[in-house]
């Protein structure tokens, strides 16, 4: 698969997700299989650019191309001055924000709520495209809601404008993260444009991404909850795409060495004090599918430092590794819905 002159190593992808998709774990997940990683979206506000989170979010330095930042706004001069600058840091593909159902982002007539004003949709895409000459992409859902449902529309409004790639979530706004995705959405949105539409939303299984990539007709799949603490699977349904047959669950000891490889990645990337706090909801994701997984999440929680964390991630797999040199994995019932774009 290809967006513009970059050819994609395979057409397993990682959704930006706000909080989660930071340059540590997409690189993490590029190491491990996903063929296409995007940033978590930057705000296209001006007034924004140089504050220390925006400035996290589109730092890609080292990073595996090509390098993706997703952009969010509501004024099409503001997001296409946010591409440009974008680019001149060494953006190589701007994905544009159509999709996040949040409350406070909608609020602001950004993300989804735009689904409401094709108008401004249109003048949007266009100013973007034509302000960069690097691929521009469009990340949206089927609709406001239910009632609402204009994904054709965008599509077509989205591949005359010169738009390169649809990512359709089969979820209106309204719908969030429930129900079930709707996949006939999707199919629709692929027989009625030329350019590659990828499709998202619960794809969390080798299984399901053949399924929905035969049902659609879609050209890649887009994993999001799915991959939080579970990065591996982007290899593991590159693998089932492929052959037709499973890779086995990881050993204890690759995946205690990656989750040092990920925290001390991370820690470097926010400082000792932001690392650990933001690390402990990537290590309550890796460890929940786990024996044990909730009480040394809780224990984790209470820690101060970097190597308090790393030391009690190495004892915590000592116990994983008396269970067998695989991991474990066990059901769960509860899963984060809040950070998904």
């Amino acid at each position: 698969m290809q967006i513009g002159p970059y050819l994609l190593r395979n057409n397993v992808f990682v959704a930006p997700m706000a909080g989660v998709t930071d340059r540590p774990f997409r690189q993490l997940c590029k190491q491990l299989g996903a063929g296409y990683a995007v940033s978590e979206m930057a705000a296209s506000n001006p007034r924004l650019w140089a504050t220390e989170k925006s400035s996290r979010r589109t730092d890609h330095a080292g990073e595996m191309e090509p390098k993706a930042v997703q952009i969010a706004g509501a004024d099409p001069q503001d997001l296409a001055d946010c591409a440009k600058f974008n680019v001149e840091r060494g953006a190589q593909i701007i994905d544009i924000n159509m999709g996040c159902p949040v409350k406070k982002v909608c609020n602001s007539w950004c993300g989804s709520a735009l689904l409401q004003n094709e108008s401004l949709v249109e003048r949007i895409l266009d100013a973007v495209v034509g302000a960069v000459d690097v691929p521009v992409t469009l990340k949206f859902r089927t609709g406001w809601n239910r009632d609402n449902k204009n994904a054709l529309r965008i599509a077509r409004i989205a591949e005359q404008a010169g738009i390169q790639m649809l990512t359709l979530h089969g979820r209106t706004r309204a719908d969030g993260y429930s129900g079930d995705a709707e996949y006939d959405t999707i199919a629709a949105v692929k027989a009625a444009v030329t350019i590659p539409v990828v499709a998202n939303g619960d794809i969390t299984t080798p299984e399901k991404a053949r399924d929905v990539l035969a049902f659609t007709g879609a050209d890649a799949v887009m994993i999001g909850r799915a991959a939080q603490g579970r990065p591996w699977i982007c290899r593991e349904i590159d693998h089932f795409l492929r052959t037709g047959t499973y890779l086995p669950a990881p050993m204890v000891a690759e995946v205690r060495a990656l989750m040092h490889e990920h925290l001390k990645a991370h820690y470097a990337f926010y400082g000792e004090f932001l690392g650990v706090r933001t690390a402990r909801k990537h290590i309550g994701w890796y460890v929940r599918e786990l024996e044990g997984g909730e009480t040394f999440r809780r224990q984790m929680n209470l820690l101060e430092s970097t190597a308090d964390q790393l030391a009690a991630l190495d004892q915590f797999f000592e116990s994983q590794h008396r269970l067998g040199e695989r991991l474990q994995y066990r059901p769960v019932s509860v899963v984060d819905e809040s950070l998904a774009a």
